[in-house]
């Protein structure tokens, strides 16, 4: 791949979150698979970008990510339960 970053498709885009790693909450803002190699190898990370309440956006592994405290824990398994 010629690009450094790439968008990643994410459930929890534009919704509250927690990063697990620091504890903060805040929106989800992006996920983006990014070359943080800065020699030649590259080594690709799915980063999770969150804006907090200060209005900076940090960021995280996208699998440190999860539902806030007070947001439903998936929508999309409540749908699939009705599916079956």
């Amino acid at each position: 791949m010629s690009e450094r970053y790439e968008y990643v498709p994410h459930r929890l885009l534009g919704r509250r979150v927690l990063d697990i790693a620091s504890g903060i909450e805040g929106e989800l803002m992006a996920v983006i698979n990014e070359n943080v190699s800065d020699i030649g190898i590259e080594r690709w990370v799915e980063l999770a970008y969150i804006r907090g309440a200060s209005g900076r956006e940090f960021t995280t592994a996208a699998t440190n990510v999860e539902p806030a405290p007070d947001q439903p824990k998936t929508a999309a398994g409540r749908r699939d339960q009705r599916s079956a």
